[in-house]
């Protein structure tokens, strides 16, 4: 473990992160390479939770669109993140991983209810935990899900894996060639500058909580593992 930076982590990935090309649903070869990456850092001995998005299997605007009721549309987008977790821990575990889901909305015949200290046992035991369900309430996005559950487990840092993005810019670069990327922020940065990294909920959960955030490309392979040993990748940002 002496070459570990981050021994106890929360990986957020972005649904479309699952679906790649395709842009919905999920792209097999995709989630299999995800969990890969996975199984290739927790071979290192380190306690991984998961924290899966549900935007390639709904989105909140496509409810809003369709004059849809808010909360409603957060409950749909729920449930896709717990389709997500499933089809992650089947790969997981094909690969030997030992995995368990934990869900915010109780499915007790497909998945354990959310229990910290059982989340923390499992961490323990060598189990990667998935967090699906968001934080079982509407108006929360995934990434308050993330910086909550990575304080409530006392995580190490947060890994923000992007679809495609190697950190964080002060435009979208892929509509903005003069953005600039950062190297290192603080979370009063991203509030401050108003960059669409997490929102506010999370940037100030994760701040009061001195948790930092690691923004990467997930595409690239072995960026999770290389930042989890400490390499400088993507963008870091802390409290201070």
């Amino acid at each position: 473990m002496s070459e570990v930076k981050y021994k106890r982590i929360v990986l957020k990935l972005s649904g479309e992160a699952l679906a790649g090309d395709r842009g919905f649903g999920i792209n097999p070869p995709v989630i299999k390479d995800v969990a890969q990456e996975i199984k290739d850092i927790h071979n290192l001995g380190i306690q991984i939770g998961v924290v899966v998005g549900g935007g390639n299997m709904w989105r909140g605007q496509a409810g809003a669109e369709m004059g849809m009721e808010r909360a409603q549309a957060d409950y749909i987008g729920m449930l896709g993140t717990i389709m997500n977790g499933l089809a992650l821990q089947d790969n997981l575990e094909s690969l030997g991983v030992p995995t368990r889901v934990q869900t915010s909305i109780e499915m007790r015949q497909i998945a354990e209810p959310y229990i910290r200290r059982k989340a923390i046992r499992h961490f323990e035991k060598g189990r990667v935990v998935i967090f699906a369900g968001g934080t079982g309430n509407p108006y929360f996005s995934t990434d308050t899900t993330a910086a909550l559950r990575a304080a409530e487990m006392n995580a190490d840092a947060i890994l923000m894996a992007k679809n495609g993005v190697d950190g964080i810019y002060s435009a979208d670069p892929r509509k903005d060639k003069n953005a600039v990327k950062y190297d290192t922020l603080t979370y009063m940065d991203i509030i401050d500058k108003g960059l669409k990294v997490m929102d506010a909920t999370a940037s100030s959960l994760s701040m009061d909580n001195h948790i930092p955030l690691v923004v990467f490309n997930l595409n690239k392979p072995g960026n999770i593992r290389k930042v989890v040993t400490g390499e400088n990748i993507g963008t870091t940002v802390k409290e201070k």
